[in-house]
């Protein structure tokens, strides 16, 4: 008596399953992008090798699509303004580190050094320096506030869970938001009364 397989992929017998960007990075998102292989994320979506190469070139590739997802879900709709650039930065923080945390693996990937995906993280780069522009810091300070910010909140998440513990997240927000933007005389620190009440 022979058994049948059941076929759980949704395509008909002997016909190679259709990819899409989506279908790569829905696999993607659901393993740990610290120790994806190509033949790993090959496996999860039922195709071969070869078909997988023809969407992405590598694993770098696959990371690339990752952040272009992540940096779609996390940027805030409206732009950031004169009176609420602090709290537009804040829940900016709050949704990376709601999605960088939610994916194995995504947030250390961030926190190494590496080759950041051009497009994403460049429009994550601008959005942030225009909030820092928005508070009056010309174009040198908006653009080191931003390195200061993304490098502060990246290296939290990327030690999220290690020992030491790490400061809670709205303590470090807070007291990282109260020093920024960088200026080039002395530094104002004003209340963040809202910040800490953002996540």
């Amino acid at each position: 008596m022979t058994t049948k397989v059941k076929n759980t992929t949704g395509n008909r017998p002997g016909r190679p399953a259709r990819l899409s960007r989506e279908l790569i990075v829905e696999a993607a998102l659901r393993a740990d992008v610290e120790t994806l292989t190509m033949r790993e994320l090959a496996s999860r979506l039922g195709v071969s090798h070869s078909s997988l190469y023809r969407w992405v070139p590598d694993r770098d590739g696959v990371l690339d699509l990752v952040s272009e997802v992540m940096v779609e879900r996390l940027l805030p709709d409206e732009e950031p303004g004169p009176d609420d650039w602090r709290e537009w930065l804040a829940r900016l923080a709050c949704s990376m580190r709601d999605e960088f945390l939610a994916v194995p693996g995504y947030a250390a990937h961030v926190a190494r050094p590496h080759r950041h995906h051009p497009e994403s993280f460049g429009r994550l780069r601008e959005r942030v320096v225009a909030a820092f522009r928005a508070a009056g810091a010309g174009e040198a300070d908006a653009e080191l506030s931003w390195q200061v910010f993304g490098f502060g909140v990246v290296r939290w998440l990327g030690a999220a869970g290690a020992e030491p513990e790490e400061p809670p997240f709205e303590v470090f927000l807070e007291t990282l938001l109260r020093g920024l933007p960088v200026r080039s005389g002395p530094v104002r620190l004003e209340a963040v009364s809202r910040v800490s009440h953002s996540c």
